[in-house]
């Protein structure tokens, strides 16, 4: 059977994940890299780092946030100068209804809050003068905070690679193989680029509980010296591999997931940068082919890398392969 590996096959215990697959939900890492994982047990913000939320959040979700956050202090302002009273504010005789009243202590405190101060609208009072110097304080404080997160934002290294959507089960060297396809997708240079594959296999015990085992795949190459165009990391189902006897269906039932650590050196930040992903076995396409995705440009002075074709592949037939390890089982089970 596919579940049953061979001594020689160590398993690897080091991984952070935990081998009772019966408490864990899906997949152990999801797409983006991150870890399939929700922690309880204490309080929400002593959970929650709000500077790794701001700065691992999408472009979009990070100026919703701060747009959120700006129109809720002003609206929150608003209130306390509507409480106060917007005859304390100077300029506001114009403003007769209570929307009128409340979109000048609003757009006030916007003024404020940003250290604008067209002069329009001045402050009357103590406690309007109070309120106004807080505020002005807050905006002071916020904008420098938001100032970092831009900069933070936008000086965080990143590998900025993008990996094929399938992982195939290829002809390889008279044999099968393992593959799947990366390749950087903006204009930064990677190299000393390196690739680390552990497979997790969800299998059913004689108890009928449900365990995982962990297996670092040896690859074709592990390390290239430059991530310039495409890299099909390849790995071998040989006697070297503990998944070189799997079937398509074995595949599948046993539920395997592949999780990939991509290094690389980036010379514009001189800085090592890493990315993460994982397979699953729905995600696997059993004998397939990946197609060229560069090719010479019309004048025929440079390369043309067509990103879009990162997961372009074809369907192909595998030929039966035989085993020598699964042979020798075979005759080791006749004879005795």
């Amino acid at each position: 059977m596919a579940k049953q590996f061979k001594a020689h096959f160590k398993n690897v215990d080091n991984t952070g994940f935990g081998p009772n697959s019966s408490v864990e939900g899906g997949r152990l890492t999801n797409k983006d890299g991150s870890y399939n994982l929700r922690k309880s047990g204490l309080r929400f913000y002593e959970r929650i780092s709000i500077y790794h939320t701001l700065l691992r959040m999408s472009r979009t979700r990070f100026f919703l946030f701060i747009f959120l956050a700006y129109s809720s202090i002003n609206i929150f302002f608003a209130c306390i100068y509507l409480a106060v009273g917007v005859d304390k504010l100077q300029g506001s005789e114009q403003a007769h209804t209570l929307v009128d009243k409340y979109l000048t202590a609003f757009f006030f405190s916007s003024q404020t809050l940003t250290t604008v101060g067209y002069g329009h609208i001045s402050p009357l009072g103590f406690w309007t003068n109070a309120i106004a110097s807080i505020e002005s304080l807050m905006g002071i404080m916020i904008f420098a905070l938001v100032t970092g997160m831009f900069y933070a934002r936008f000086s965080r290294p990143r590998a900025y690679i993008r990996f094929s959507e399938n992982l195939l089960v290829s002809p390889y060297k008279g044999g099968k193989a393992l593959m799947f396809r990366i390749a950087t997708y903006k204009n930064n240079h990677l190299t000393d680029a390196e690739a680390q594959v552990t497979i997790a296999i969800h299998e059913h015990t004689a108890g009928g509980n449900v365990t995982t085992r962990f297996f670092q795949l040896p690859l074709e190459f592990s390390r290239i010296n430059s991530l310039a165009l495409s890299w099909t990391i390849v790995h071998p189902l040989d006697e070297h591999s503990p998944i070189s006897h799997f079937t398509e269906r074995e595949f599948k039932e046993l539920k395997i997931e592949l999780m990939v650590t991509i290094k690389a050196f980036d010379d514009h930040f001189s800085n090592t940068v890493m990315q993460r992903t994982s397979y699953t076995a729905d995600e696997l396409v059993y004998g397939a082919k990946f197609l060229p995705m560069f090719e010479r440009s019309v004048d025929g002075y440079q390369t043309n890398l067509q990103l879009n074709k990162v997961n372009e592949h074809e369907i192909v037939q595998l030929e039966n392969v035989v085993n020598v390890d699964n042979v020798l089982d075979v005759i080791d089970a006749e004879e005795n």
